[in-house]
């Protein structure tokens, strides 16, 4: 009797799919990034799901929005 699916070696788009406690090794949704200011080239880390406006700190421009999730890059 052979299973449907492979356990040991899971597809990647079905991991991306599943709780990120129930994969077969466990990993966050969420990430930091580096995003540069389009305005005066500076590099800001921004939160992946950051929940309040990020700011620029030499120029002041805004470089992400917070949405539901994931924040918007702008």
């Amino acid at each position: 009797m052979t299973l449907a699916i492979d356990l040991l070696n899971p597809l990647e788009s079905s991991e991306k799919r599943s709780h990120k406690l129930k994969r077969l090794v466990q990993s966050p949704n969420s990430f930091f990034m580096d995003v540069k200011c389009p305005g005066c080239f500076q590099i800001t880390t921004v939160f992946s799901h950051a929940q309040t406006v990020v700011i620029c700190g030499g120029c002041a421009t805004v470089l992400s929005q917070p949405t539901g999730g994931k924040a918007r890059l702008t």
